[in-house]
């Protein structure tokens, strides 16, 4: 079965139609590739970086752009055992804080993050989920 990389069209809109003047959390939960599947013009081809790694690249680089739009890590930790539910299906989960669902979707279509953060998020995640609860 196919990761989930990007949401599905259905999925952008059901996002889009919900208020968009108030703040909102992501909850990211990721599951890595073994190793990071950058594409062969891309400057870390063949560098051998983990998906874990090509995170860490990805996650810096977001971080940096969506600072100065009032938008921050809320939560994350590093993961210990599963309770409820299958071992190993997530490796990592975080909170995202955003102001509004505006500066999120502003994020999404800036050209600087869609060109030099979102390859490495591409190259990283094997599969995902990105859940809006409300702020």
């Amino acid at each position: 079965m196919a990761g989930h990389i990007d949401p599905s069209r259905e999925n952008w809109q059901r996002f889009k139609v919900l208020p968009r003047d108030r703040p909102i959390q992501m909850l990211n939960l990721i599951k890595f590739r073994d190793f990071a599947d950058y594409p062969a013009d891309h400057p870390n081809h063949g560098k051998g970086l983990t998906g874990r790694e090509a995170y860490e690249i990805y996650k810096a680089g977001f971080q940096r752009l969506v600072a100065d739009d009032g938008a921050a890590m809320i939560w994350q930790a590093p993961m210990e055992c599963v309770v409820t539910g299958p071992e190993g299906e997530w490796d990592e989960a975080f909170v995202m804080g955003y102001p509004d669902s505006g500066a999120f979707m502003a994020m999404v279509k800036n050209a600087q993050y869609i060109r030099d953060v979102v390859p490495h998020r591409t190259a990283a995640v094997a599969d995902s989920r990105l859940i809006r609860f409300a702020g």
